[in-house]
Parts: C-alpha cells; sequence; structure tokens
C-alpha cells in the first residue's frame, strides 16, 4: 500500500502539468453545452418564479455566464492540485460587492455554481438531475397554492371618520405596523396577509368622506418595520 505525503502529491501534480493536452476540444464542447442547457433551465425558473419588485434580466443573463465561467476552471484545475491551489489564491483577491436585496437570489447564485462545479467535473447526472429537482421544487413552492402574499396598507383619514372605518378593517386580517396623528389626522399602516385577489375594499375605503387616500402595497421585505 502506497502512502504518498503532502509533499509527494505536490511533485506528482507538477510532473503531471502537460495531462492538460489530453483534454480534447469534443470534452470541452460537450461539458460547456451540457453547462449551457441546464443554466438556461435555470434562467427560465428564475424568470416565471421571480416574486420581486422589478425582474433584473441582467441579473438573470449573468446566472448562465456564471455557470459557464465556474465549469471552465472546474476544467482547467479538476485535474492538478498546484493549480487549483493557485486558482484559490487568485480567487481569494477578489471582491464582490453587488447587493443582493432578495434572499432567493443568493440561492440561484450557488444552483448557478454548483451546476457549473458539477458540469465542469463531468458529473453530468448530479448537473442535469439535480437541476430538474431543485426547480420543480420552486415551480411547487412559487405556484398559488403555498403562496402567502403580504400586503402594506396605508390609510390617511381624519379623526373623524374613525367609526366608519373600523368595521372595514375588523373584515381583514391585519397588524398595525405604525399609526402617526397630526393635525386631528392619521395615517395607519396595516399588514395585511394574503388578501387575495379581491382588493375592492380598497375602493370602499377610498369612497369614504373624510378618507385622504388609501394605498395598497405588495410587502416584499425592502420596506422598514
Amino acid at each position: 500500500m502506497n502512502n504518498l505525503g503532502f509533499q509527494d502529491i505536490i511533485k506528482k501534480s507538477v510532473l503531471k502539468l502537460a495531462n492538460f493536452s489530453d483534454l480534447s476540444m469534443i470534452n470541452i464542447l460537450i461539458g460547456l453545452s451540457i453547462t449551457l442547457l441546464v443554466s438556461l433551465f435555470i434562467f427560465y425558473i428564475y424568470k416565471i418564479t421571480f416574486e420581486g419588485v422589478v425582474y433584473s434580466h441582467s441579473f438573470n443573463t449573468s446566472l448562465v455566464l456564471l455557470s459557464l465561467i465556474t465549469s471552465l476552471v472546474i476544467m482547467t484545475i479538476s485535474s492538478n492540485i498546484v493549480l487549483s491551489l493557485g486558482m484559490v489564491g487568485a480567487l481569494s483577491i477578489v471582491r464582490f460587492r453587488a447587493a443582493i436585496k432578495d434572499p432567493k437570489d443568493i440561492v440561484f447564485m450557488f444552483w448557478a455554481i454548483a451546476t457549473g462545479i458539477a458540469s465542469g467535473a463531468g458529473i453530468y447526472t448530479v448537473s442535469v438531475g439535480g437541476s430538474l429537482f431543485i426547480g420543480m421544487v420552486l415551480i411547487v413552492m412559487s405556484s398559488k397554492k403555498f403562496q402567502h402574499s403580504t400586503y402594506l396598507l396605508i390609510i390617511k383619514y381624519e379623526d373623524r371618520v374613525k367609526e366608519s372605518i373600523l368595521p372595514i378593517l375588523n373584515k381583514l386580517q391585519y397588524v398595525l405596523k405604525s399609526k402617526t396623528v397630526s393635525n386631528q389626522k392619521i395615517e395607519l399602516t396595516l399588514e395585511l396577509k394574503r388578501v387575495g385577489e379581491n382588493t375592492s375594499f380598497v375602493e370602499t375605503l377610498s369612497s369614504i368622506e373624510g378618507v385622504d387616500s388609501a394605498i395598497l402595497v405588495k410587502y416584499n421585505g425592502d420596506y422598514a418595520e
């Protein structure tokens, strides 16, 4: 039984630097093609399951490129420990400062990177099968059956019409987020749980004399509590 030390592994890797020529262009194209197909699947899933305020086509496109670049990196370093250590050192000086507001965007980034790693290493069953499974989970969890939409209802009204407003609000499931009183006028910010498609109560509130405004906004976590 051969017991190789760390120094022996390094020496062996250095001696095998020429083995990169064995990676044929066909294998590279196959790996990149599979990575592209899977990353386009991620692109599609992100687009149909997006629930934020403004959809970013640029970010979604970057997921495809991230998978392809990761695949190329893995193809380069997978067969030699010396280059892998050098790549770790090179990447350690890179700083990413892009602001990620939606936690789910981070999940998609890790998904794209994992796909590139699996495809670059030639483990296509993990790349394809895992992505199909994750995609189905995301579609199911994003369906209306599992969604619990949250809205913010902002009402500004005169204090004298409080008795007309309370019966309407009592029919809704809400949590009081803030209340501002000034010059006999009140502004309420309410968090509504799963309003559904029926938002006629907004028009009803607005039609009451003494109500200055009634605004309904979908809450996605960007507002300060």
